[in-house]
């Protein structure tokens, strides 16, 4: 049996297995309504609720995405994972235990939507609408990333056409999700993220002792160490760290620790967790430089291998026998799916629970309506996501992820961030910063990117930021029950 066939056979059982997952959730838990789908019940504990924010942000492109870039690029592009991990810590010790308190005592809040009109105690639905717009858009796009992911992986691998292979990996993914929602996603997360650290620890430590003279400087293009290349590429990696103050998928998973008690625990584990993927991410890049040559270059030249980002996959496959690479490749399908599922539930929940159930049905959805309408969603959205995909126009895995988390981040970040440290933030300041973060973003991209170099989500992020501020002191001050609800928050315990 070929190498290909016995590592398409892994993948497969591995697909099987996450699968069972989502119908191990589906059978134990039919019922439970919305908050039981989307958040879990707030009974997830801290290994899985910090494995699974993890790995709902570090999608493939942690494994594909950013050795390649740091394989061709190189240390310059270091400030990237700088970027993430400051942002990321940041968020878990002091944007995750306020958001958890605020979100249950702003009347039980289960998707972020839901939270920031809640805050504001406000019966205007304008704002759930907007944000759920954002998502619908920005979420297809993101889990679209994933889903090409898949398919470069089965192509390279195995030779399947590389549509074939996201129609399956997606189908899968829709499996788990429809049938278990939040509870599926972060259980699956959870195993998929020790897969992830396993696979991207092993890579580059076996390819180190397995080369004669490991990180030599003459076996490196001129310049490939330094650092402290510009400060566009300094500035717009830093900034990449901010898109978490505001990532839907990732801080949802902050709101479903089942006690307050165990937020110190899961911040520790995530944020070790996160720390040492990227380490590992960079040390591929690096260290794929000198060892992708010659017959580990698996027939691709550089460039095809940087613009696939194929640095990961052709590494482990030169190092390792057929049986350990499937598994260890099969960490891609880990964060692919991880990331994409828990986008689609976000999505789903944008369209359910804040767009469907409060204007369509006023409230007066069932339980049993809203177990179906949310899969239904599920679906819905899956569908457009590989349709994106699928056209060879979309863009790289690593484009896709980049405009996606930079409109989150622009657009949510300055608006949550407020809400939870500044008393006197009202709803028209959350109104005003979630659209000029957003759509200034999107301008940037668009028109100033490109000549700049300066990655958009920092001048979204600080428009955002400036509008929000100024439009709540030019607007009344929140109402008494408003500024109660924040304090009653802040004193709140479980």
């Amino acid at each position: 049996m070929d190498r290909a066939t016995i590592e398409l056979i892994v993948f497969i059982v591995y697909l099987v297995c996450m699968l069972g997952i989502g119908v191990f959730f589906f059978v134990k838990s039919k019922s439970g309504g919305d908050k039981e789908y989307f958040l879990g019940g707030r009974q997830m504990g801290p290994f899985v609720t910090a494995l699974s924010a993890g790995t709902a942000d570090m999608s493939a492109w942690v494994l594909m995405g950013l050795p390649a870039s740091i394989y061709a690029l190189g240390m310059g592009q270091i400030w990237i994972p700088v970027g993430l991990a400051l942002g990321y810590a940041i968020s878990w010790l002091f944007e995750a235990p306020r958001l958890r308190k605020f979100s249950i005592v702003a009347n039980d809040s289960i998707t972020i939507p839901q939270y920031l009109t809640n805050r504001f105690k406000s019966a205007n639905k304008s704002l759930q609408i907007v944000c759920a717009v954002i998502f619908l858009i920005a979420y297809t796009v993101y889990a679209a990333s994933s889903i090409k992911a898949c398919g470069t992986l089965f192509n390279t691998v195995a030779g399947i056409d590389a549509n074939v292979a996201m129609y399956v990996a997606a189908i899968i993914t829709i499996g788990y999700v429809f049938l278990g929602g939040f509870k599926a996603s972060c259980w699956t997360d959870f195993f998929q993220g020790l897969l992830m650290l396993g696979a991207m620890m092993l890579a580059p430590i076996f390819a180190l002792m397995m080369m004669d003279a490991p990180l030599t400087a003459s076996a490196y293009p001129e310049g490939y160490f330094t650092v402290l290349t510009s400060w566009q590429d300094i500035l717009s990696g830093l900034a990449w760290g901010l898109g978490y103050f505001g990532m839907p998928h990732i801080i949802v998973r902050f709101m479903s620790l089942r006690s307050q008690k165990e937020m110190r625990k899961s911040a520790a584990i995530g944020i070790g967790w996160t720390v040492l993927i990227l380490f590992f991410a960079a040390l591929i890049g690096i260290t794929g430089v000198q060892f992708l040559t010659g017959d580990a270059m698996g027939g691709y030249t550089t460039e095809q291998i940087t613009t696939n980002s194929l640095v990961f996959i052709l590494m482990v496959r030169a190092i390792f026998p057929a049986v350990i690479s499937g598994v260890l490749l099969a960490a891609i399908l880990a964060a692919s799916m991880s990331t994409a599922s828990a986008q689609m539930l976000s999505a789903a929940s944008a369209l359910a629970a804040d767009v469907y159930k409060p204007i369509f049905r006023k409230g007066n959805a069932s339980e049993t309506e809203m177990f179906w309408m949310s899969r239904c969603a599920v679906i819905l959205i899956s569908i457009i996501a590989v349709i994106i995909a699928a056209n060879p126009n979309s863009g790289t895995i690593m484009s896709l992820v980049s405009n996606a988390w930079a409109i989150f981040g622009a657009a949510f970040g300055p608006a949550i961030v407020l809400s939870l440290f500044w008393k006197r933030f009202n709803y028209a300041g959350a109104i005003a910063g979630i659209i000029v973060g957003g759509a200034v973003d999107i301008i940037w991209m668009v028109l100033f990117t490109a000549s700049t170099g300066l990655y958009e989500l920092l001048p979204g992020f600080v428009a955002g930021l400036i509008a929000a501020v100024v439009v709540a002191l030019a607007t009344p001050a929140p109402t008494k029950e408003v500024e109660e609800l924040f304090e009653e928050a802040m004193a709140y315990e479980d």
